[in-house]
């Protein structure tokens, strides 16, 4: 399912347009963004838990050369399905 499709079954399943529908999808993943490059938690029970996670500095190789280089530490994005999720998912 695309942002699109998506869209569309919000719209369906409300009394908003499209446009409405785009626009809340949009300020729900902006506020999630913002949250998480602060270093907060967005928890959505029954969902899951999104997050920031720091990766540190390792060594790597170039995959052209074969020389060793360092790859920076950063921090990076993670999401951690809750448990009533992960049992939808799991149903047969």
């Amino acid at each position: 399912m695309n942002k699109a499709e998506l869209v569309e079954q919000i719209a369906n399943k409300t009394d908003l347009s499209k446009r409405q529908s785009e626009q809340c999808l949009d300020l729900l993943v902006t506020a999630i963004k913002k949250s998480v490059s602060k270093g907060e938690k967005v928890t959505l029970v029954g969902f899951g838990t999104f997050s920031r996670r720091d990766r540190r500095s390792r060594k790597g190789r170039n995959p052209k050369t074969g020389a060793e280089i360092m790859i920076p530490a950063k921090k990076v994005p993670a999401f951690s399905a809750g448990k009533e999720f992960k049992s939808q998912v799991n149903k047969k």
